[in-house]
């Protein structure tokens, strides 16, 4: 992740979708447009929904980091209305 000046970050592990996306889209929305957030959420049923609304919502996805224990970090970068 050293290829990116994280902003925030919003670990959602413990939630189920359709919970998942809404907690990503609400930590974005406290963001400043260019500010990057980095989402840890597990394998599965989040890392392939959460990236494909983000980025329906406009955001940029620039990196789906793989950490080996069964979850992902998704880094994105806000991108204004």
């Amino acid at each position: 992740m050293a290829d990116f000046k994280i902003d925030d970050t919003v670990d959602i592990t413990d939630v189920v979708c359709p919970t998942t996306f809404v907690k990503a889209k609400v930590a974005l929305e406290e963001l400043y447009d260019g500010q990057i957030l980095s989402v840890k959420m597990n394998d599965g049923e989040p890392v392939q929904n959460v990236p494909r609304s983000i980025k329906e919502e406009g955001h940029q996805i620039l990196k789906l980091i793989d950490n080996e224990d069964g979850t992902y970090n998704l880094i994105v970068k806000k991108v204004g209305d």
